[in-house]
């Protein structure tokens, strides 16, 4: 029951997935799903099998720029870019046959586990929100990844990008993670490099790249900004315990400053555990979420 459908949001065509139940007849609710920092569609796909086998619909799709998705520069992480096309999604599936358009939920995870955050406050036709292990705080979770003594490395290149753009050059593209711990990367260390090369390459559209100014955009992202304000639609926040690419202990404290009514689900593991070992805990804690607060 999966087709492929595409949407605009901007100028920019979004491709992805749309999982109708098998089971159902008459109006479902919907969840609108999309992937992390440098991911693809295909890693959510899992979630939305699980979502969908319970009675959801989902609407699963590439960010601008990234995997099917159209969108120039490729591989541009840009924060407001994805926040709309959430949105957008959103405008989308309530137009769709069959779809509830006052049971919409949203899910994301890892730097969408943010944007999630972000829209569920500004856009009150979300009716359930899920942040599964999530930044949190923008330039908290940057320092955490980002050594002192890299800084004026980081921000020399930011700098540099910068003008070479002003000049006509394209951006520059940097690894989004490596096996040399010198090499200046967008998500350092062995653990992310493992899971993506791992997870990756079999993906024809997925590379292991994004734009220098991705960086630059995430040290000014600040959903952390939103947190309090995502209040009166609930919340879950799915947090790993053990997770060092957005930190737990960053992660465990966004959660205790958000306001009711929020679940909390501590994962073990670190931070991809919930794609891996614990994917089964994962999602079915989100999907038993999503159902209470949107029905069957």
């Amino acid at each position: 029951m999966r087709v492929d459908v595409e949407f605009t949001s901007g100028a920019v065509t979004l491709r992805g997935w749309l999982y109708r139940p098998e089971q159902s007849s008459g109006i479902v609710p919907l969840v609108v799903m999309t992937h992390g920092f440098a991911g693809v569609k295909e890693w959510v796909a899992p979630f939305a099998e699980v979502f969908s086998n319970a009675g959801l619909a989902c609407l699963v799709y590439d960010h601008p720029g990234f995997g099917t998705s159209d969108g120039e520069p490729r591989f541009e992480v840009d924060p407001v870019a994805q926040i709309e096309g959430y949105r957008d999604a959103i405008t989308y599936a309530q137009t769709l046959d069959g779809i509830d358009p006052e049971r919409i939920g949203i899910w994301g995870t890892s730097f969408a586990g943010a944007h999630v955050l972000v829209v569920a406050a500004t856009d009150r036709r979300v009716r359930a929100v899920v942040s599964q292990v999530p930044l949190t705080n923008g330039w908290a979770t940057f320092r955490s990844l980002v050594p002192s003594i890299m800084l004026p490395l980081v921000h020399a290149g930011i700098a540099a990008d910068r003008q070479a753009r002003a000049s006509g050059k394209p951006h520059e593209t940097i690894k989004a993670a490596s096996d040399d711990p010198t090499e200046l990367v967008a998500m350092p260390g062995i653990e992310v490099y493992n899971w993506l090369m791992a997870n990756g390459p079999q993906i024809p559209t997925w590379r292991n790249e994004v734009t220098l100014s991705s960086i630059d955009k995430f040290q000014s992202y600040a959903p952390e900004a939103f947190l309090r304000r995502v209040s009166p639609t609930p919340l879950l926040m799915v947090i790993a315990d053990q997770d060092t690419l957005t930190p737990s202990d960053i992660a465990l404290q966004s959660y205790a400053d958000a306001l009711e009514p929020k679940e909390l689900a501590l994962i073990p593991g670190p931070h991809f555990a919930v794609y891996e070992e614990q994917f089964d805990r994962a999602s079915g804690i989100a999907r038993d979420f999503l159902l209470a607060k949107l029905g069957g």
